[in-house]
C-alpha cells in the first residue's frame, strides 16, 4: 500500500556512486557515444541518460564529449535516428520525438552542475533544431506523435511517456533559452498544449501502453502533473506495479522488475517532495548491483532471477539520477524538483 512520508532527507546514498560513474565510462566509446552496454546499440535517449550519469559522477568533460557526439551526429532536420550500431543507424531506425527532444534535459542538467555557459551556448543551435523538429509533429490536440519512418511518412500515434518526457524537455529547452537571452514563444505554447493534453486528454494517447509502469509515474517524474492530482496518480497504481522490497514492475501483467524503472519511480516521489518515501524505494535498489558498480537490469519473481545479464549503462545512470535528486550530490540535484508545478 502506497504511503507518502516527507518529513525528513537522508544525507547520504547507499551505492558506491564512483563505481558506477566507472561502468558507465567503461562503456562510453572513445567518440564519446555511450551504447546500451559494451559492444550493444546506442539509442539517442539512453545516450544522454548515461551522459547525465557520468555528470552526477563528476566526469564532466567525459560527458561533454557524449553532447558533443550527439552534436555531430545530428541530422539536418534536428533529429537523431533511433538506433546506432558502430555509427551507423541500424535497419528499420525511425526518428523518435522523445528520443530527439531529450537532448535539452542532459545539456541543461550538465550546464545546472557545471556553470559552463559557454558549452550551453555551443550546444544551443542543437536543441534548439531538435526542439523545433519535436514541435512539428504535435497535434491540434496537444499530443505529439512519436515518430517519422526511413521514407518519411510519420506514425500517427502519440505515446504518454514519450510525450511526459517531452514535456520536461521542452521546459529545459524554454530555461535555457531565458538564461541566453533567446525567445520561443512557439515553444511555449507547444509546451501550455501538451501539458493540457496530457492532464486532462488521456484519449489521445496509445492505451495499449497503460499496462507499462512508465505511463503511470512519466506524468509526475517530468511535472505534467503535480500536486494532488500527482498524490493521486502514484496511490491509485501503487498496487499494480510496485513489488514491495524488491522495485518497479516493467509491466503489470509480466513478474518482472526493472532497476530503472524503480529508479525513475524514486526521481517521480521526490519531484513530488515524497522524500523519505522515495528513500525507501531507492533502498530496495541498493543490493541489485554487480562488483563493478553496474545494476542488474531486472529481477523476476518469485524465483529471483536476473534478467537479463546485459550491463546497461542507462540502468546505472538512471540510479545516479535517483541518488542525486534524492540525496543533493551535484548543483543539478533539483533538476526535476524545480520543474515539479510548472506549466
Amino acid at each position: 500500500m502506497y504511503k507518502a512520508i516527507t518529513p525528513s532527507r537522508a544525507r547520504y546514498p547507499r551505492i558506491d556512486v564512483a563505481a558506477t560513474t566507472r561502468f558507465i565510462l567503461s562503456v562510453q566509446q572513445e567518440n564519446g557515444e555511450i551504447p546500451w552496454s559494451a559492444g550493444g546499440k546506442t539509442d539517442p535517449w539512453d545516450h544522454v541518460e548515461s551522459a547525465m550519469g557520468l555528470t552526477v559522477g563528476g566526469c564532466h568533460q567525459e560527458a561533454k564529449k557524449a553532447y558533443i557526439w550527439s552534436a555531430q551526429t545530428q541530422l539536418d532536420d534536428g533529429s537523431w535516428w533511433s538506433y546506432y550500431e558502430n555509427g551507423k543507424p541500424q535497419a528499420g531506425a525511425y526518428k523518435d520525438s522523445n528520443m530527439t527532444a531529450y537532448i535539452a534535459v542532459g545539456v541543461l542538467h550538465y550546464f545546472l552542475s557545471t556553470g559552463d555557459r559557454r558549452f550551453l551556448r555551443e550546444m544551443w543551435l542543437t536543441v534548439s533544431k531538435a526542439m523545433d523538429y519535436v514541435v512539428s509533429l504535435q497535434c491540434p490536440g496537444g499530443e505529439i506523435l512519436w515518430a517519422k519512418r526511413a521514407d518519411g511518412s510519420v506514425d500517427e500515434a502519440a505515446l504518454l511517456t514519450g510525450s511526459s518526457s517531452i514535456y520536461i524537455s521542452l521546459d529545459c529547452a524554454l530555461r535555457m533559452a531565458r538564461i541566453l537571452g533567446e525567445e520561443r514563444l512557439h515553444w511555449e505554447r507547444a509546451k501550455r498544449r501538451l501539458g493540457k493534453a496530457l492532464r486532462h486528454k488521456p484519449h489521445l494517447f496509445d492505451q495499449s501502453k497503460a499496462r507499462f509502469s512508465m505511463d503511470w509515474y512519466y506524468p509526475v517524474l517530468c511535472g505534467a502533473v503535480t500536486g494532488n492530482e500527482a498524490h493521486q496518480r502514484i496511490e491509485r497504481s501503487w498496487n499494480n506495479f510496485v513489488v514491495p522490497d524488491l522495485g518497479v514492475l516493467c509491466v503489470c501483467d509480466n513478474p518482472w522488475v526493472t532497476m530503472a524503472e524503480t529508479a525513475e519511480l524514486v526521481l517521480s516521489l521526490c519531484a513530488m517532495e515524497h522524500y523519505d518515501t522515495a528513500e525507501m524505494v531507492f533502498g530496495w535498489l541498493t543490493d541489485k548491483r554487480y562488483d563493478d558498480g553496474a545494476f542488474w537490469t531486472g529481477l523476476t519473481f518469485p524465483d529471483g532471477e536476473i534478467y537479463t545479464r546485459e550491463k546497461t549503462a542507462w540502468t546505472a545512470a538512471a540510479v545516479l539520477l535517483a541518488a542525486d535528486s534524492l540525496y543533493d550530490l551535484t548543483p543539478a540535484s533539483g533538476l526535476f524538483r524545480q520543474n515539479n508545478g510548472k506549466t
